[in-house]
């Protein structure tokens, strides 16, 4: 299926390859049982989003990487991630698909036992691990990593941690364009805020472009669940606008009027004593959503933003709404 992007800018479809790697729309719907107070909410869920239904938001921003990576020639890649990193995993897995060699440097996280598991698997995933333990030794190790596995003189293909660079940040401008036409059939009310976790930046980066291409007014809530990057509304809005530099350069004739990036909000509530660490407010969010929903959410990301979105509503901060929670879980 031709991606949105290609469809209203044709002109990127030589310069900006894109690989179907999921079924698209994700699907949505009422969370009836969870609005009794505040907004009507609503769920998109891009947790079966990828092949095989697993993988979530980092399989967006891979459609687009990938074929970036080979576009340039490379044969590897190398990005960072913790433990447990579900980000580190699709890349390896969705990359290898693809005939191209992952490398990971993976930062010390918290451990429970579904970070054991998907350590497991990462080593049975055919990339080259480094563990590298912190982000200062991470950084120091990086041009050695890099050197070490260039090819023919050529380094590899880096990818930032979640992927979100402005390449793959289009992964979530594609995917705001994609709740615009389905609000235009009517699958969705038009929202007026959508809620999501913020752990690299690259998702919400994403919406708030994508939401202004469309001609949304909706307002994005990043619920921040790392303390290791800055995630601050300034340095997500820069992303936002480097995407969009990214898209002109590559030759999307974008409209010269389109509206300056503030359509951010950014909450630092709900991290807890920090990255990869559980609270009792996410874990009661977490079984609520599985017990009244039928909604699978994992403690590090989605629960987090999920006991922010119902804090919040009842509060009464969004007020009539409608509210669209993205559940960017990519559970294997």
């Amino acid at each position: 299926m031709t991606p949105f992007l290609h469809r209203i800018h044709p002109e990127l479809a030589g310069s900006l390859p894109h690989l179907a790697l999921g079924k698209s729309p994700t699907p949505v719907r009422r969370l009836s049982s969870l609005d009794s107070a505040g907004a009507e909410l609503w769920v998109k869920d891009d947790s079966a989003f990828g092949e095989g239904g697993w993988g979530g938001n980092k399989v967006r921003k891979l459609e687009w990487l990938l074929p970036d990576a080979l576009r340039r020639g490379r044969t590897t890649i190398v990005t960072v991630g913790g433990l447990g990193t579900n980000w580190g995993l699709a890349a390896a897995l969705y990359g290898r698909e693809q005939g191209l060699k992952t490398v990971l440097a993976l930062v010390d996280q918290p451990e429970d036992e579904h970070v054991r598991a998907q350590l497991e698997r990462l080593r049975g995933s055919g990339a080259r691990l480094y563990f590298t333990h912190t982000k200062a030794r991470t950084i120091l190790r990086a041009p050695l990593i890099l050197a070490r596995h260039s090819t023919r003189g050529r380094l590899p293909y880096f990818l930032p941690v979640g992927g979100s660079s402005p390449v793959g940040t289009l992964g979530y401008v594609e995917a705001a364009l994609e709740i615009a036409d389905q609000v235009r059939a009517g699958e969705l009310p038009e929202p007026a805020h959508i809620v999501t976790p913020v752990g690299s930046g690259g998702t919400v980066a994403g919406l708030s472009l994508g939401l202004r291409l469309a001609g949304l007014p909706t307002r994005v809530v990043g619920v921040v669940v790392n303390d290791t990057l800055r995630l601050d509304e300034p340095a997500l809005s820069r992303l936002a606008d480097r995407a969009a530099r990214l898209l002109r350069e590559r030759g999307a004739r974008l409209p010269e009027n389109i509206s300056r990036t503030g359509n951010l909000d950014i909450v630092t509530d709900y991290l807890g004593p920090g990255y990869g660490c559980p609270t009792p407010e996410a874990l009661a969010a977490q079984k609520l959503s599985a017990d009244l929903e039928h909604l699978t959410l994992e403690p590090v990301y989605t629960a987090k933003a999920m006991a922010a979105l119902l804090d919040l509503n009842a509060q009464g901060h969004f007020g009539s709404g409608p509210v669209v929670y993205l559940n960017t879980n990519g559970p294997r």
